[in-house]
């Protein structure tokens, strides 16, 4: 008997060690990190149940120095700050102490592949081809129901449900996008968005809603299948663009939860700290950069959730902050992306995320950002650029987007232009605020996105789709494509934001229709894609149009012209703007015309003589190259 009592002691002791060394850690925040940083601090973000108790947190790892420890105001989370300053790479060891329970953990410290410097971002020699992973294509093995996650599903007859596009089946169709000679990929996000579905058919499937900061969502793949396919389309020429949020995480991320200090989140005071209620952002921007702006309007643009399921994060938070710029970091070294597109910038606090730019730049000094700046006037995009004289406090943000331009170009695509304000002079009137920008060369211009109409919108004119690619791909900007426009993709927000992000045709099992392939497309849509692929290659390694001059000429008699000029070279980007035949007098464009005689319309090969008048079919578009 006394055998038994001592034997049911040992096993009760045992499981309680176990549990107690079960209970102590859950994970932290990074997985791991790299030795040999410009800034040598680390944080660590522990999770476990009661571990901000932790009595000593200890190593003896050579030449790693804990800084401090961070208690915030859950029970549930302790900060270690780590110098690695003098670090090698290798697996050190943490020794964390909890009254009597003690728990050692392993955490691997790694070489970096490359210094920041030859970390190269995206430029205005780029064309980056925007798509959504749920939508675009269906890798092989795709497993539709993953263990472990919230109640979802993929139904394709539902555009506001998963349609179950992959990772994979992006990597699978690197060639399409060589064939069609974009050379950047921007892929809406790809980290773990784990909220359920519900019954008014809320999905998470366009990726806007973090649940886990450093995990793909694996209806999308693995971390490991991210790499592959960034390796993969580095070998094939592509670099990759990582779509970031910082303004706001998923309802469903431990944080919300439970949060890790009480003003982790914006949540005003006025509502008690009730979490099932929010501050409703405004969605206006302009009081982030108005002079005259009342406290109550700034507040609704910052602080406001963007909706009730995207609890708004608190950037003035140091430590929230720090978490946020290490796992920018992270992903850079870990997967080898080329650059960031950050959504919904000017919602979040401006000094933080100017603290963000500062130091990624510092890093990374050849890497790029592009922010989501959704105002239509050039003065309030220009402000957020790096080294504005406009704004009272540097962004270092080097990439901004041009939504003037998509605004001008969706308005002149249904217009005459007149001798003043209509048509392509509305395109004109956005390039002569170009002086507002530091460099106009880091704009990013577009003619659509995932969050706006197809410029298609339900129909199908191929005249003005020609002609604002023209544009797009020969003015000093920097370009982005929305998947499937070289395919004739349409559609319209009225009903659903579904309806704009369709899925790819031949993407997915089962689908008649494949426009991946030559022989799968329409004739309608192979001569799209042929029209934009010839464009494009003969965009990339264009110097012309990388870093030529610009000169653009007011419409005159319906047609505009805008001049690309480097090293004794030009490009003419010649569009008619009405509906009618129209006359190109050469005559008046003499100062970039010169004594050539005669041009190459890049598009048809066909040869023009610029001596005398060049007559244009209604909506024509010319690229010329002399």
């Amino acid at each position: 008997m006394k055998r038994i009592l001592l034997l049911m002691a040992l096993v009760a002791s045992v499981m309680t060690m176990n549990a107690a060394k079960k209970n102590l850690i859950d994970r932290i925040e990074p997985t791991d990190w790299y030795v040999g940083m410009k800034n040598p601090t680390v944080q660590l973000m522990v999770y476990g149940k009661g571990i901000r108790d932790a009595e000593s947190v200890t190593t003896d790892y050579p030449g790693v120095v804990i800084d401090s420890i961070v208690r915030l105001d859950s029970p549930n989370y302790l900060l270690i700050y780590l110098n690695l300053r003098e670090a090698k790479a290798g697996t050190m060891t943490l020794t964390l102490q909890k009254g009597k329970a003690k728990e050692r953990v392993t955490y691997q410290l790694k070489e970096r592949e490359m210094a920041g410097d030859k970390r190269i971002g995206f430029t205005n020699a780029d064309v980056l081809y925007m798509l959504m992973p749920d939508r675009f294509a269906q890798g092989a093995g795709h497993n539709p129901q993953v263990a472990g996650m919230r109640t979802y599903k993929e139904d394709r007859t539902q555009p506001s449900l998963r349609h179950g596009g992959d990772l994979n089946g992006i990597r699978e169709h690197l060639d399409y996008f060589t064939d069609l000679g974009v050379t950047a990929l921007w892929l809406t996000p790809v980290l773990e968005n784990d909220s359920p579905d519900s019954d008014n058919g809320f999905a998470t499937y366009h990726g806007y809603a973090t649940t886990n900061y450093y995990r793909v969502d694996p209806r999308f793949g693995t971390n490991e299948d991210y790499r592959r396919l960034c390796d993969e389309a580095h070998a094939k020429g592509l670099k990759v663009v990582m779509d970031m949020i910082f303004n706001h995480s998923g309802l469903e991320h431990p944080w919300t939860m439970d949060m890790p200090a009480n003003d982790w989140l914006n949540v005003p005071e006025w509502l008690g700290g009730d979490r099932s209620r929010y501050l409703q952002t405004s969605y206006k921007l302009t009081p982030v950069l108005d002079p005259y702006a009342s406290e109550v309007d700034l507040k609704e643009t910052v602080e406001g959730w963007f909706v009730p399921t995207m609890p708004d994060l608190n950037q003035h938070n140091p430590h929230l902050m720090r978490y946020l710029i290490q796992n920018s970091i992270w992903w850079i070294e870990t997967v080898g992306i080329n650059g960031i597109r950050m959504d919904t910038y000017p919602y979040a606090y401006a000094d933080a995320m100017a603290q963000w730019m500062k130091e990624l730049d510092e890093e990374y000094p050849n890497f790029n950002t592009v922010g989501e700046t959704w105002v239509t006037e050039p003065a309030y995009t220009a402000a957020w650029q790096k080294d504005s004289k406009l704004a009272k406090t540097n962004s270092y943000l080097k990439t901004v987007m041009d939504f003037s331009f998509f605004d001008k170009i969706n308005q002149a695509k249904s217009e005459e232009t007149d001798p003043w304000w209509n048509g392509l002079n509305r395109l004109y009137s956005n390039f002569v605020y170009d002086y507002l920008y530091p460099n106009p060369s880091s704009v990013m211009a577009f003619i659509e996105n995932h969050d706006t109409d197809r410029f298609l919108g339900n129909g199908r004119d191929t005249l003005a789709l020609k002609q604002a690619l023209a544009l797009l791909l020969t003015v000093n900007r920097i370009p982005q494509l929305y998947y499937g426009t070289e395919v004739l993709m349409n559609g319209t927000k009225e009903v659903t934001d579904g309806n704009v992000r369709k899925d790819f045709p031949g993407g997915f099992p089962g689908d008649e229709h494949n426009a991946f392939t030559r022989e799968g497309r329409t004739k309608a849509e192979q001569s799209m894609f042929a029209w934009t692929s010839r464009l494009l290659k003969w965009r990339k390694g264009n110097e012309v149009i990388s870093k030529g001059t610009q000169r653009q000429f007011i419409p005159y008699n319906g047609v505009y012209v805008i001049a690309r000029e480097y090293q004794g070279k030009t490009v003419l980007t010649v569009l008619n703007g009405t509906s009618k035949p129209a006359t190109w007098e050469v005559s008046r464009y003499a100062e970039v015309i010169k004594d050539c005689n005669a041009a190459k319309d890049i598009l048809t090969n066909r040869r023009y003589d610029l001596s005398k008048n060049v007559e244009m079919k209604p909506r024509q578009s010319l690229v010329l190259e002399f």
